[in-house]
């Protein structure tokens, strides 16, 4: 049985080289992810529960505020163990936004639910635009940013005007929530709220027939959406632009298994996809001979 952990603390960490090297021997039999940063620690991991355990109780005796979400797994998800130091956690390149200083106000799932069908109120759904087509809250403004840092300039350009006005922010598990409203609220906004624990921790929460979300959630593993009862939804990797796929997507002639689709075929080289063909190839030869080509599957960080 392999205990998978994900967590993330906004909070000043000083010395991040230190951090890491605290760490290293503590992740000796794990796999996965943690990044660390001055403004805090990011990760998704995975291992034998007491070597998980392990490295838990050394983050809570460090860092009494941190929580983590726990699933367990049949196989190991992750192929090697990483740790990075990084200059943000999550990046927004704007240093005023500190989340261990002041974020929005954190709301559950039936407050979310109330303050979303107040007509006065606008939600934004501070993903990019992939993860807001396969699935979002009822209306939700979809920013259609391609990347976070985008959403400072959707909010410079749209939002200027209306910073008395209640806004509402959901994200996949919280931590972009964090950073966008800190900096909004360093920026004069005044009403900034938060879906806590984020859009996975409300399909937990609430039961569909009282549920206000719409289709399904894009995560970063190899699931690629999970549905309202979070098992695996019904959508598809493409693996040469990362964009989630449906049937009708995977039925269109620009789809190629591992090369292209009709949002990126005209968007990649011939070269690149020549390469991406070469890595297909090879995922199909490990498939045939029972094993798993290095890569395919992608070290999840709380989003």
């Amino acid at each position: 049985m392999i205990k998978i952990a994900a967590f993330y603390l906004f909070t000043p960490i000083e010395e991040p080289n230190k951090l890491k090297a605290e760490l290293l021997p503590l992740c000796e039999h794990l796999k996965g992810t943690i990044l660390i940063a001055s403004e805090g620690i990011n990760s998704t991991l995975a291992g034998a529960v007491e070597h998980v355990d392990a490295l838990l109780s050394f983050l809570k005796s460090r860092f009494p505020a941190i929580t983590w979400k726990v699933s367990y797994a049949d196989e190991m998800p992750f192929y090697r163990m990483k740790i990075r130091l990084k200059k943000e956690i999550v990046t927004l390149r704007r240093p005023e936004a500190k989340p261990y200083e002041k974020t929005g106000v954190l709301v559950g799932a039936d407050e979310w639910n109330r303050l979303i069908q107040d007509e006065n109120v606008i939600v934004l759904d501070v993903r990019n635009d992939y993860e807001v087509a396969v699935g979002t809250f009822k209306n939700a403004i979809d920013p259609k940013t391609k990347k976070f840092t985008e959403f400072v300039g959707y909010v410079e350009k749209n939002l200027g005007d209306k910073k008395d006005a209640q806004i509402a922010m959901c994200c996949t598990g919280g931590i972009r929530c964090e950073k966008a409203s800190a900096y909004m609220l360093a920026n004069g906004f005044k009403n900034v709220y938060q879906l806590h624990g984020g859009i996975l921790q409300y399909l937990e929460d609430v039961v569909s027939k009282d549920s206000l979300w719409e289709g399904e959630c894009f995560v970063f593993d190899n699931r690629t959406t999970v549905d309202h009862t979070l098992t695996t939804g019904r959508f598809e990797l493409c693996h040469g632009c990362r964009y989630p796929l449906n049937a009708a997507d995977k039925l269109s002639p620009d789809f190629e298994a591992g090369v292209s689709c009709p949002h990126c075929i005209n968007r990649t080289a011939l070269q690149q996809k020549e390469r991406f063909r070469d890595r297909q190839k090879q995922i199909v030869l490990a498939k045939l001979r029972g094993q798993r080509h290095i890569g395919v599957k992608r070290a999840a960080l709380v989003q």
